[in-house]
């Protein structure tokens, strides 16, 4: 094997369970996350090879999961709707409620509201960071956000009350 493949798996192992967490986050379903972790590290494999003009791979790969997540929601003819079924982990039941709830929000929003949400608020990433992983201004994803966080308030509705405006 080339070094560039042992970088490579070493880099994937590291970086899989975190990109997971966050496709998951995105699309809602466990299947769907996996494809999407997999078409992501498949994608960044093939460029490996010239890393060196990658400066920070795990930014990188943080931009190719979201702009393949909402390419692959662009392409998709029909809206399906993501399963009820949430990964088998011990939960505290206040903690399982609220995030249901908060899930089944982030399921009925647009695909590019939903990244934005997760880089920003699950990721903790800064405006300019999403911004560049999304390839948009600033402006564009403080507006994105704005909305997002709306139509999530909106859609919850009174099923969390105490969503807090962030």
């Amino acid at each position: 094997m080339a070094k560039h493949d042992d970088e490579f798996l070493e880099f994937a192992s590291a970086r899989t369970s975190h990109l997971f967490r966050t496709a998951y986050l995105m699309c809602g379903d466990w299947h769907q996350a996996e494809d999407l972790v997999q078409e992501t590290l498949g994608k960044i494999y093939a460029v490996w090879g010239r890393k060196r003009r990658i400066e920070n791979p795990d930014a990188y790969a943080q931009t190719v999961l979201t702009r393949t997540f909402i390419s692959a929601r662009r392409k998709r003819s029909s809206r399906e709707m993501p399963s009820s079924q949430i990964p088998d982990r011990e939960f505290h039941e206040a903690d399982t409620t609220l995030r249901m709830t908060l899930l089944a929000g982030l399921a009925e929003l647009p695909a590019k509201d939903r990244a934005v949400l997760v880089l920003r608020f699950w990721e903790d990433r800064s405006v300019e960071e999403v911004a560049h992983i999304m390839g948009a201004s600033s402006g564009a994803v403080r507006t994105r956000t704005n909305r997002a966080l709306s139509r999530l308030r909106g859609t919850l509705g009174d099923r969390l009350p105490d969503l807090a405006v962030v």
